[in-house]
């Protein structure tokens, strides 16, 4: 089974300063996470090319972009929503196959990324500031100026949506940018150029540079350069690019992930709490940062919803993410691996497994899938409750009433995101109030959108992405006073 086809047409070299680039030497395999097979070789850039690429960023954001005014700014982004939108399919197709997810949630992720650019595109000309009242002597206002050329290190679960998340107000601020895709998933933000092309945005004003993360991403994010930079991976990556951008007085903005609580009240909607922890844990495989990993339910319901959910997550279905099945694929052998290694110590340390636990061999496929999970956890020292292990693997921990559901949600170390399930109000907005997160849903997960602030607390890191807050870190704030 092979699909190549499907990614004939699509440039692999690094783009730098509008050109697409030819290099020899290093390249790193791109696979079909369902089938193992090789799709491409992507050519690696190392030193010199990531040092082109920011020279390419920094001589754009005082030449040609610099002149674009905010209105037109905000024009070239609708054009490239637009662009996008037009080739939505093919987009979709293609991080279908370099990612592993279904193709209904690629489809989904391509409207998002798009929506992105339509969403900043409407704030580019309105990012004005502000007049300070200092007395009848003086006038005192405030300017936004772009931070400078940025670096975005993209994971491999979201590619196009997390570069689009980064990308678009860093644009809109009037940033320069340079973007690093996951060496697993680089496939449609080297796509991504053809649009910002068609959009008119000036060359050196975007760069695409591929590869692993110490042959390209330490280099970039090293850089003196770089003014800022968006990661988005694992806590001890983070501590690693901090470093290394503290090492040029570079601001950060860190999304390191989660083991993030759906806590299940005795009085929640039944059904609606079924299909939201579902949802919760088992979109894209499991490989989400803010995916609902750990279930705390009342003990009064805890039998029945279990049985609910083992009865639902033994009749999904399994495939390529072409054929849309439930669950696809994870994104390579190393992370299968780790999934499986988790759950393995897991129930040595006396988690008791309820469903699942194995790796998975669908028919005529030799890629990588692991069997929907469901692990009971005695200990919440054990590694299921406290690691982030992203894959399709559910943690229950049974709570005796909502005083104890807290505590329990609280008892990682991480806090991106939150979601209860109960009818009482009052306990809902006290959940809200105390529970360490950077997002709350209520009644329902993975609520909001491109228009509400993301990101986490503790070790899911700091900065926030989406929504006008997400604008803040690619502008900076100048204040003009003047006696008169």
């Amino acid at each position: 089974m092979t699909f190549q086809g499907h990614i004939e047409g699509i440039a692999l070299g690094p783009y730098i300063n509008g050109t697409r680039r030819k290099v020899s030497g290093d390249a790193h395999p791109s696979y079909d996470p369902a089938t193992g097979e090789v799709l491409c070789d992507v050519p690696v850039s190392g030193t010199d090319l990531v040092d082109e690429a920011v020279e390419a960023s920094r001589i754009a954001l005082k030449g040609a972009w610099a002149s674009v005014t905010p209105a037109e700014r905000s024009r070239m982004l609708n054009r490239v929503a637009q662009a996008i939108r037009k080739d939505a399919q093919r987009l979709a197709t293609v991080e279908c196959l370099d990612s592993g997810k279904p193709l209904r949630e690629a489809v989904g992720d391509i409207e998002t990324s798009a929506r992105y650019f339509e969403y900043y595109a409407g704030i580019a000309d309105k990012l004005q500031g502000d007049t300070i009242p200092l007395g009848p002597d003086f006038v005192s206002f405030t300017m936004h100026e772009p931070i400078g050329a940025t670096a975005h290190i993209i994971p491999w679960n979201f590619p196009l949506v997390t570069t689009a998340r980064g990308l678009a107000p860093a644009l809109a601020a009037g940033a320069t940018a340079v973007i690093k895709p996951a060496e697993q998933t680089p496939l449609t933000a080297l796509m991504l150029p053809v649009y910002l092309e068609q959009a008119g945005i000036p060359a050196g004003v975007v760069n695409v540079v591929c590869g692993p993360g110490k042959m390209t991403g330490a280099p970039l994010t090293q850089h003196p350069g770089i003014a800022h930079v968006t990661f988005t991976g694992s806590v001890d990556t983070g501590k690693t690019v901090m470093m290394s951008a503290a090492s040029h007085i570079a601001s950060t903005t860190m999304e390191l992930g989660g083991k993030s609580p759906v806590v299940v009240l005795a009085d929640a909607d039944f059904d609606a709490a079924i299909e939201g922890t579902l949802k919760a844990i088992f979109t894209n495989a499991g490989q989400v940062c803010s995916a609902g990993s750990r279930l705390v339910i009342e003990r009064s319901v805890a039998d029945k919803f279990l049985s609910e959910l083992i009865k639902r997550i033994e009749q999904f279905t399994f495939g390529h993410g072409l054929d849309n099945p439930n669950i696809g694929p994870v994104v390579s052998k190393q992370q299968l691996l780790k999934i499986e290694g988790i759950v393995r110590d897991s129930v040595s340390a006396g988690a008791e497994l309820l469903t699942g636990g194995n790796i998975k061999r669908p028919d005529k496929l030799n890629g990588w899938f692991f069997e929907p999970t469901i692990l009971l956890a005695g200990d919440s020292s054990t590694k299921c409750v406290q690691e982030e292990i992203f894959g399709p693997v559910l943690t229950v921990q049974i709570a005796a009433d909502f005083e104890h559901a807290l505590e329990l949600a609280e008892g990682t170390d991480f806090g991106l995101v939150a979601g209860i399930y109960t009818k009482d109000v009052s306990k809902a907005l006290r959940f809200s109030r105390k529970i360490s997160a950077g997002q709350v849903f209520i009644n329902q997960f993975f609520a909001g959108g491109v228009e509400t602030p993301f990101g986490g607390t503790k070790n899911s890191g700091f900065g926030r992405e989406k929504g006008l807050e997400g604008l803040k870190a690619y502008y900076t704030v100048k204040t003009v006073t003047a006696r008169i």
